[in-house]
């Protein structure tokens, strides 16, 4: 049996990027990734990725993403010197598990 030859479909139109997405919304407000992922309904690990391209391109320019780091909830422990933007799973000192997101924003942007 042959097949019959279907009609090219044309791809899905998009006016904006998911990283585009993400860099004006933080342009508005302070974010964390989970508030990113839940507004534009993409999974968290995904924006993660997105948000580490996104700091190799603006900080290029005038602009740059500041990261408040993220700190432990129950001995206030602060993850200063941590490279990557993601969340982590355990504070080194008391093993808590109860850790506060870091919040993303671009600054200096035109």
């Amino acid at each position: 049996m042959k097949k019959k030859a279907s009609e090219p479909t044309a791809p899905v139109e998009r006016h904006d990027t998911i990283r585009r997405k993400i860099v004006a919304l933080l342009l508005d407000r302070d974010q964390s990734a989970k508030d990113l992922s839940i507004e534009l309904r993409v999974p968290e690990k995904e924006i993660y990725n997105h948000l580490e391209h996104i700091r190799k391109t603006v900080n290029k320019g005038e602009s740059e993403l500041t990261v408040a780091p993220a700190a432990c909830e129950k001995c206030g422990f602060v993850f200063k010197k941590r490279e990557r933007l993601k969340k982590p799973g355990k504070c080194p000192f008391c093993r808590g598990e109860l850790i506060r997101e870091p919040i993303f924003r671009i600054n200096g942007l035109r």
